[in-house]
């Protein structure tokens, strides 16, 4: 039986009518919008040269976005035609995030233009101007009337969310392919983010953050997400010609270096995807495989540093070589130890991930056998040639030059779309379903039929070979392969700890949010180099406060996140759309 009651909204945080909130959050927003086109400093040694009128650059730019998104959901409140998909829920949190995102900008500018300049003699008009009108728009925000129950349980329920209008099949498309070419245009800007501007950087994760946060609460997110589910097919061919894309939107060998690295760690964390996420088996030793992987490609590679200088496989075959090599490692350190639990099994791969590196470390002929090189590892790496095609060399493609780093971030990208398959295929199938049964309780799904060491050493050993493919691709990009990096934890990626925590931080279980946490661990430490020897102590804080508040990850799988927060109260007052100093009509739910 439903019943319905009316309820008044609560009063903002300051005590002014809605209307006038209103009008200060537009004032504010347009403020902040032209304070851009302005000089916020007189002097062009902070970075991207404030210095001009007319000519928006670094923070600028990004301001410019902050304070036209807290103008366009600002403009929501009035119920402007057409605006209504921006915020269908008509709340005011998301509102409040966009005058958030344009403040944190704002501020952040001006004191780091003071700071680094040595005094706020250093701010021009144009940095002032920017301060006080984002604050305006705040306090503006701060003024909107409250909806009776805690919009933050409200807009965290999609099925709360009013139903978006009905589109036509290739409007949705459209949707789709615009929401894409945006990620693209954002993630470009980032990646191509000058390191010694580590200013401009934090400026675009504080847009970043704050923006991507009002549009989850708006509910565009879940939108977005329904329409990918009615068109997965053409939501994933766009993602892969969105990052096919990449190389030549971001023209740049270094950029490329990074996507290629990115995407090689995000492969690896999708192979412990399925170890940790899909079965619950922690592996504290998973670099190890991808170091298999990269030792028997090197091996076979015809490199003169090679115990085998003589032989030179085809790629095709050097990487079903590493992939096997993985696949028997997995299988030979699997066996005798899945049929521990927990902690124990922790310390165990942990153990056999010291193994590994000591093992190749002291295989130079001197303190074992000859094979891998010892602590100098294998060099001199040759290029893949494939079909006649050096990837090594530059190459014209459309009018673009693709240098030797985008070759090979092409060939990862289509090695990640084969893994995105498999691991898609084995998630949704009946050892699929069975590895998710071991996760929820290994005893009761052992009870009903299921053989749990089986099962597990599947998991292992599927994980470890996929580690061991993108290991072969990893020794021919760095031209050489060495003990150093397979270790548990440190500052190079990648290692154990750095693996793990991007399929924790970007979401256990998922497909996209492994690759997200990559992208996010190796992106940042480049980007924010001025953290230097705190880096660790950064992630570390990081890690604490995204368990604290997330801790289902940034893209949450719908399982997992209802564990989370299971005992989170279910929210029952639905505000209605209209303007947020109205009676709010609260509907309630009840048996």
């Amino acid at each position: 039986m439903a019943t319905t009651e009316t309820t008044t909204p609560e009063r903002g945080l300051i005590a002014l009518p809605g209307s006038a909130a209103r009008v200060l959050i537009a004032i504010g927003a347009i403020a902040t919008i032209a304070s851009t086109f302005m000089s916020w400093t007189y002097t062009s040694d902070f970075p991207g040269d404030l210095t001009y009128y007319g000519s928006p650059a670094g923070l600028q730019v990004l301001d410019i976005v902050a304070g036209a998104l807290t103008l366009l959901f600002a403009l929501t409140l009035w119920n402007v035609r057409g605006l209504g998909w921006l915020n269908p829920a008509g709340a005011t949190q998301p509102v409040v995030l966009a005058a958030a995102s344009a403040f944190a900008v704002s501020w952040f500018s001006a004191i780091a233009i003071a700071v680094d300049l040595k005094g706020l003699v250093a701010l021009d008009p144009g940095a002032y101007l920017a301060a006080v009108g984002s604050l305006v728009a705040l306090l503006g925000t701060l003024a909107l009337p409250k909806p009776g129950d805690t919009l933050k349980d409200y807009l965290t329920k999609a099925e709360l969310i009013p139903p978006a209008a009905k589109l036509t099949g290739w409007a949705e498309r459209l949707v789709i392919t615009a929401a894409t070419a945006v990620a693209l245009i954002v993630f470009n800007y980032g990646i191509g983010v000058d390191p010694d501007a580590s200013e401009t950087f934090l400026g675009y994760l504080l847009l970043v953050v704050f923006g991507a946060w009002a549009l989850l609460t708006a509910g565009l997110f879940d939108r977005f997400a329904q329409l990918n589910a009615r068109h997965k097919g053409f939501a994933t061919s766009m993602a892969f010609l969105a990052a096919a894309a990449f190389p030549f939107v971001a023209n740049n060998e270094h950029n490329s270096n990074l996507g290629v690295n990115i995407l090689v760690v995000a492969t690896v964390a999708l192979g412990l995807n399925i170890v940790v996420g899909l079965t619950g088996l922690l592996d504290l030793g998973y670099v190890a495989f991808l170091g298999v992987g990269a030792y028997a490609a090197a091996l076979v590679s015809g490199s003169e540093f090679s115990r085998f200088s003589g032989v030179q496989f085809p790629f095709w075959a050097a990487m079903l070589t590493g992939m096997a090599a993985s696949l028997v490692f997995g299988v030979l350190i699997g066996a005798p130890t899945l049929r521990l639990r927990g902690d124990y099994l922790a310390i165990v791969t942990l153990g056999f991930g010291e193994i590994f590196r000591i093992a190749v470390n002291n295989l130079d002929g001197t303190s074992g056998p000859n094979l891998t090189n010892g602590p100098n590892g294998i060099s001199m790496i040759p290029d893949l040639d494939i079909f006649g095609f050096n990837f090594g060399a530059e190459h014209s493609i459309l009018g673009f030059a693709l240098g030797r780093f985008a070759n090979y971030f092409l060939l990862m990208l289509l090695i990640t779309g084969i893994v995105v398959v498999v691991f898609n295929r084995a998630a949704d199938s009946r050892i699929g379903r069975s590895w998710i049964a071991i996760r929820e309780d290994e005893t009761a799904a052992t009870a009903m039929g299921i053989n749990g060491f089986r099962v597990k050493l599947i998991a292992f050993a599927l994980g470890a070979s996929l580690a061991g493919l993108a290991g072969t691709v990893s020794a021919h990009v760095g031209y050489s392969v060495n003990p150093a990096p397979y270790q548990f934890a440190g500052s190079v990626p990648p290692n154990s700890a750095f693996l793990l925590a991007a399929v924790v931080l970007g979401g256990m279980g998922t497909v996209n949010g492994p690759i997200l946490g990559a992208t996010l661990l190796y992106l940042l430490p480049e980007k924010l180099s001025f953290l230097k020897e705190y880096e660790l102590l950064a992630f570390g804080i990081a890690l604490v406060i995204l368990m604290r508040f997330r801790p289902e990850g940034i893209i949450a799988n719908r399982r997992r996140q209802l564990e989370f927060h299971e005992s989170d109260e279910t929210p029952v007052h639905i505000p209605e759309q209209g303007l947020p100093d109205s009676t709010v009509g609260v509907t309630k739910a009840g048996a």
